[in-house]
């Protein structure tokens, strides 16, 4: 019987493969919206099919529209920006070689003593790498558009899903949990846990990377930096792996300004840098999600990374997930194994 189930179950893992993402976006969306569609509820008690239909409107008009709005004004940006690039507008190379001549003579010796005197080959690297990620996302947004019937398969069927899931997730849960082999008050921190990873790294992170790229975008636009938005989102993605953060734009641009005579504008960007983008994590994610529910930053880093190379985007929330219900059933374990020791011990 154990092998049946285990072969039906991969044949339907399997199956559902293709819109595994579509899937696990459904269901992070449920539970986010869930306590939308309950004050709903209690203003139109019994309507579940009404209620569930009104809360799938909110999520197109709050979630997809601007998504998707957001992702044609960043094709148009990158693409853009790496035209002016092509065709030498924006020139990484004299930016550099300013770099380097600002470097004190001392520098450039110990630099020098390093091996790392051949400043024409580093140049030329470096203008290599940021032309390739520019190209690497104007390609991979291009693709999206390219695969709009795909796209929008996938979204019909995380809309759809989502439909389900607030209508009938309560129920859905508590059989779920039935069917975990725990006994019930373990069951219960379990699931408690699932909803807390869900709830911190989206309601926490996804949200401080949208404050912390909205603010990085404000300020580019402020110092009239070229390319706002895409500097935005970048921000905002580079805010969800902990220990690189938002600095790692901020920084390199802040440096090219100074060492390209805008020395005003990359002082004002490191300052903004320090004091107002870096520090809406430590301000705001105590707020969202508070303290106590928050995984080690090495975890969320190993997991989110991991996650990214194995599922792609989806991976900045399978990652976390995955990694904080393995602590959670590891320290469960811990719990009973320490618990029936103890009882060991007063049996004798």
């Amino acid at each position: 019987m154990i092998a049946l189930l285990v072969i039906v179950s991969l044949a339907f893992a399997v199956l559902v493969e293709p819109f595994f993402g579509a899937v696990v976006w459904g269901v992070v969306v449920a539970v986010l919206f869930r306590p939308v569609y309950e004050r709903l509820l209690g203003y139109l008690p019994g309507r579940t099919n009404l209620v569930a239909g009104i809360t799938l409107v909110l999520i197109l008009l709050l979630v997809v529209v601007p998504a998707i709005l957001l992702g044609m004004a960043l094709a148009q940006e990158a693409a853009s920006l790496y035209v002016r690039i092509q065709d030498g507008e924006i020139d990484f190379g004299a930016a550099f070689e300013a770099f380097e001549n600002s470097l004190p003579n001392w520098m450039q010796a110990q630099l020098a003593a390093y091996g790392y005197n051949d400043f024409a080959s580093i140049r030329a690297e470096i203008e290599q790498s940021i032309s390739a990620i520019l190209e690497f996302m104007v390609s991979q947004l291009l693709n999206v558009g390219q695969g709009a019937f795909q796209f929008l398969l996938g979204l019909g069927v995380m809309l759809y899903l989502t439909f389900f899931l607030l209508r009938d997730g309560r129920a859905l849960a508590e059989r779920i949990e039935q069917m975990i082999p725990l006994g019930e008050e373990r069951r219960g921190i379990l699931m408690d846990k699932f909803l807390v990873v869900i709830r911190a790294t989206i309601k926490g992170s996804l949200i401080i990377a949208i404050i912390q790229g909205s603010l990085g975008g404000l300020a580019f636009w402020l110092l009239d930096i070229r390319g706002a938005l895409l500097w935005a989102v970048l921000m905002g993605v580079f805010s969800l792996i902990p220990a690189i953060g938002t600095g790692f734009i901020w920084a390199p641009v802040a440096l090219f300004l100074l060492v390209t005579g805008d020395v005003w504008q990359g002082v004002v960007l490191i300052l903004c840098g320090v004091f107002i983008i870096s520090m809406v994590d430590n301000l705001v994610r105590p707020v969202l999600v508070g303290r106590d529910t928050r995984m080690p930053d090495y975890v969320v880093l190993i997991s989110t990374l991991g996650g990214l190379q194995l599922f792609g985007i989806n991976g900045i929330v399978i990652g976390p997930l995955v990694a904080a219900l393995f602590i959670a059933i590891w320290g469960i374990f811990s719990d009973m194994h320490m618990e029936s020791k103890m009882v060991a011990k007063a049996g004798d």
